[in-house]
């Protein structure tokens, strides 16, 4: 098992004793507590993750009675993030952890709010939700501060490199971009203090075991969820011509050959739980069946990946998994059911009609909330962005600033703003 030891656990800022304790057995018992075990629960009561119960995953957070939001996936990615590493020797507590603060940077209206976000925040280093959670986790969210100086959470390092699924900023040293990155080029201190220890670009085998937890949490929970609502049926994986058009999109969206999806249909036809899925017509039985088939899909990705891990582990005599050190083993066969099912959800999801006007919607209110605070700042600013503006040196730092203010709110709350940007920007009209 990895030793994670003092630069693992080092902090950007020193942290004093608690001083609070109402017993000698509560400081004890707070004096156990291990770093990992202190920083996931940091997350875990954080505002910022709160705010995810009101931010969209596929569907909205208000359609239907029980979707899944930004919150209830990320929960669910960070049990299975769990078990992954407690099966690889990993500290559980770490993995979790990572799973909680994967989509924590996430605006409102999912990768939608992202896109539009992006095209509004050029002149200031663009928006991406994965530099927007280290954003948060080091500076935004309140917990820390010495001075004029927050530290965000003042996550622990080995915290923070589980949190950054792409271990780079958005500019390369060349100039060139990246359309994945989990640093902002203005936080790029950030990122050198925390992959400190790393001699290359993977992303430490805790962030691979969170990524590759979202993407199992992904496909089958958003799966289920499409056929709970009516809107997938699993009987595509019989039909030849629906299933070339659902590997070309595969393709398109996610890489790969069109020839793995289509394998990948064929390995998912030939499992019993997913041939009962397939004729799910809303009674009992057919939610207690599908139920049965999201368990069993986890398991078999959680297992198989665990599994493929220790083989190669075993087979690199001296590797230790931890950190820096390792890799995360998917099979292909599995990796491309995984991508089939994603694609499922793409197909007949996100990219249906309705679907895409209302995105259309969400960005324009986005776009009004943007001009009214940039109209209106700092007075248009909630307080404690209002003190990120004043200590801004530069147009691009204050922008920034508009654009976190936006990034933070909720969906209803971001609505509410859109309704009051109307009416003010309609008054002036007038």
């Amino acid at each position: 098992m990895y030793a994670y030891n003092a630069a693992d656990i080092a902090r950007l800022a020193v942290e004093h004793p608690k001083k609070a304790a109402a017993t000698d057995a509560a400081a004890q018992l707070e004096a156990q507590r291990s770093i990992f075990d202190r920083d996931r629960a940091r997350v875990l009561h954080s505002a910022a993750l709160r705010r995810l119960a009101d931010k969209t995953q596929v569907v909205g957070p208000r359609d239907g009675d029980t979707p899944r939001t930004r919150l209830t996936h990320s929960l669910e990615v960070a049990q299975i993030a769990r078990g992954i590493g407690a099966g690889l020797g990993l500290d559980p507590d770490l993995c979790e952890l990572a799973g909680l603060t994967h989509d924590i940077g996430h605006p409102p209206y999912g990768h939608n709010g992202e896109r539009t976000l992006n095209e509004l925040a050029k002149t200031c280093g663009g928006f991406e939700g994965n530099a927007q959670t280290l954003r948060i986790l080091t500076v935004l969210e309140p917990k820390f501060m010495v001075g004029e100086q927050s530290y965000g959470l003042n996550l622990s390092r080995a915290a923070l490199d589980s949190a950054c699924k792409y271990p780079w900023t958005a500019t390369n040293s060349d100039g060139s971009k990246n359309r994945k990155y989990s640093c902002y080029d203005s936080d790029a201190h950030i990122l050198e203090w925390v992959r400190e220890g790393h001699e290359d670009l993977r992303p430490c085998i805790e962030a691979q075991v969170m990524d590759w937890a979202d993407d199992v949490a992904y496909s089958v929970h958003d799966v289920e969820d499409g056929i709970v609502s009516g809107r997938i049926s699993l009987q595509v994986l019989w039909d030849l011509v629906a299933l070339l058009e659902l590997a070309n999109t595969g393709f398109k969206a996610f890489s790969g050959e069109p020839e793995e999806l289509v394998a990948a249909a064929d390995s998912l036809r030939g499992l019993e739980v997913v041939a009962r899925a397939a004729d799910f017509q809303g009674s009992l039985a057919d939610h207690i069946a599908l139920k049965r088939l999201t368990s069993e899909l986890v398991g078999r990705y959680v297992g198989a990946v665990i599994e493929a891990t220790k083989a190669a582990t075993a087979n690199n005599s001296g590797t230790v998994l931890g950190r820096q050190y390792g890799d995360l083993i998917v099979p292909p066969q599995l990796r491309a059911e995984v991508k089939l099912l994603k694609t499922i959800a793409v197909q007949y999801v996100m990219d249906e009609d309705t679907h895409l006007a209302r995105q259309q919607r969400q960005s324009d209110r986005i776009v009004r909330v943007f001009d009214y605070l940039c109209a209106g700042a700092p007075g248009s600013l909630d307080p404690m962005f209002r003190y990120w503006w004043n200590l801004a040196e530069t147009a691009a730092a204050r922008e920034r600033v508009v654009i976190d203010q936006i990034a933070s709110m909720t969906e209803s709350r971001l609505e509410r703003f859109a309704e009051i940007a109307g009416e003010f920007f309609g008054f002036l009209s007038n």
